[in-house]
């Protein structure tokens, strides 16, 4: 076996390690919380079509996600490992298709490269442990991408089933996260098109054939769920695609610069290799010879930077279907250049890693509260350890491929930031009170029987109703339930003054408050006997 090869053994090895280490860690407010509990609910109530959150119908995204984590915690129980199991499996098979797709198209060197690329790139890493609909959204855009990019680049005799399992991506995108998973793929194809001034491309793509197994896929689930619930297409569709992108519905606005700076700190030790790899793989290829992949990646990245750079509505996570596409760019240099050109690149982060530990080791020191300053001194250790392990190994890997050695150093980085991203996700599980209700919920759940009515006033912490199995009563608090309860009255208690005649009526109840509107409750004289108290929620029971 190569050195190359064994290298890359043990550094597989090494990644599986760190994301089976960070399983069990506590889910985060709010979108662990959220969709683990959509899928424990779904399990628990048996109905596979009506998304619920907190018993409330919740249609914002649809249910490949929550499928396969009702499944998961039907086999393996109502804990993080169940909720996190399908997220990791995504990451698993992104890396299994940039893999497989790079050796096809580049050889073997590349296929290694692209996947240390996206195993050191500490936001997708990090991702692949984290329950979002992003990651499954990335694994099936990627699966689609890579496929259309084998069958495209291959003899035409054997184009069909790649074409085929391109549309199957697309229709599993869409049942991931809505109607990205056919705009992303069209308009790269269009734009691939329109740039090379060559059409051709478009009757390769089985039409019949893709769209038959597109729509046995992607239909049946949308059909079923609007039937039961006919308020559906008009949320989903309108409200959740055009009024989201088109509008600051959601407020989640950011200047139109804001997702670039996270791709390049996503790559962060290759960050600065980012432009380079791009511009020299555009100007390889050239229109009328073999299928430009490299092009058409590139048109791929850029079209899903433009298209969530002009959205309204703006999260972190959203260009994470960027990573694995030029992953296989970034890959594919990597492996041409000589290392002596790639020293420079890896040298520039080291510093930027150093300023990045001096200015997060103040943290403590400008936190609002004693509480949180207390959980980031203890956070500090963890992070500082990781990052100041990445700066020293991109030092030395610098001074290894200054001096001509290239597989050994790139090892080194890839296995030294896999350790940065398990280390301080380690320091992350310091700040999970601050983050995850599983501490409140153990302290309800000290109290709590079957009969004990649930209130959560002013605030929804996403992450109890998972860790108390069971749902709670929103009080004051619409927000993304707004919807569900408009569709079903009666599900909540809408005012403060509702609450306290509820609270007053009899048997057990608990109540978890937002700490600004506890003393409220007091002034009205409600009967209230603290169990819980930090920055975020104030726990109370009825004596």
């Amino acid at each position: 076996m190569s050195l190359s090869r064994s290298l890359a053994l043990l550094v597989a090895l090494l990644a599986f390690l760190v994301v089976a280490d960070n399983m069990q860690r506590p889910l985060a407010h709010p979108d662990e919380g959220r969709y683990a509990e959509i899928s424990r609910e779904m399990a628990a109530s048996g109905d596979w079509v009506t998304p619920r959150l907190n018993g409330i119908k919740y249609f914002e995204k649809p249910p490949l996600q929550y499928w396969a984590g009702a499944a998961a915690i039907t086999l393996f129980g109502e804990n993080e490992f169940a909720a996190r199991l399908y997220t990791a499996l995504a990451g698993l098979l992104t890396l299994a298709a940039v893999g497989f797709t790079a050796r096809r198209l580049a050889g073997d060197e590349a296929a290694l490269a692209s996947v240390g690329v996206l195993l050191s790139s500490p936001y997708f890493l990090g991702m692949a442990g984290v329950v979002t609909l992003d990651m499954g959204l990335t694994a099936w855009t990627t699966l689609s991408v890579c496929a259309f990019l084998v069958g495209a680049s291959g003899p035409p005799a054997a184009r069909r089933p790649w074409m085929i399992l391109a549309w199957a991506g697309m229709a599993l995108a869409v049942l991931s996260k809505g109607l990205v998973g056919i705009v992303f793929p069209a308009a790269a194809v269009f734009l691939h098109c329109a740039v090379h001034r060559d059409w051709r491309i478009l009757a390769t793509l089985e039409w019949a054939h893709g769209l038959a197994c597109f729509l046995t896929l992607a239909t049946p689930w949308f059909i079923l769920v609007a039937v039961a619930n006919p308020e559906f297409p008009h949320f989903f569709f309108v409200h959740e695609h055009f009024e989201r992108f088109l509008t600051g519905t959601h407020r989640r606005e950011e200047p139109w610069w804001y997702f670039w700076p996270l791709l390049l700190a996503g790559f962060l030790p290759w960050m600065f290799a980012v432009a380079t790899a791009a511009a020299e793989a555009w100007r390889r290829e050239t229109a009328g010879g073999a299928f430009p992949w490299r092009r058409f990646s590139l048109l791929w990245v850029a079209f899903v930077m433009v298209f969530f750079s002009a959205s309204s509505s703006k999260l972190p996570a959203y260009i994470l279907p960027v990573f694995p596409v030029l992953a296989l760019v970034l890959g594919d240099w990597l492996a041409r250049a000589p290392a002596t050109r790639l020293w420079k690149p890896v040298a520039l982060v080291a510093p930027l890693v150093v300023a990045g530990i001096i200015l997060g080791w103040g943290a403590p020191e400008r936190s609002e509260n004693a509480w949180t300053r207390e959980l980031y001194a203890d956070a500090r250790p963890w992070v500082a350890a990781g990052l100041a392990l990445l700066a020293f190994t991109l030092a030395a890997a610098a001074a290894g491929l200054r001096a001509g050695r290239k597989w050994g150093p790139l090892a080194a980085i890839v296995a030294a930031a896999i350790v940065c991203v398990d280390l301080v996700e380690d320091g992350y599980v310091r700040l999970s009170p601050r983050q995850s209700g599983m501490a409140a919920a153990q302290r309800i759940a000290k109290d709590l029987t079957p009969a004990t009515r649930v209130y959560s006033v002013g605030l929804y912490d996403q992450t109890i109703p998972f860790y108390l199995r069971r749902t709670v009563t929103l009080v004051d608090y619409r927000d993304e339930f707004s919807m569900g309860l408009d569709l079903e009255p009666g599900r909540d208690v809408p005012t403060l003054g509702a609450f306290a005649a509820d609270w007053a009526r009899p048997g057990e109840a608990m109540a978890i408050i937002h700490p600004d509107l506890y003393e409220q409750l007091s002034d009205r004289g409600l009967a209230m006997a603290v169990l819980h108290r930090d920055q975020r929620r104030i726990i109370v029971r009825k004596p």
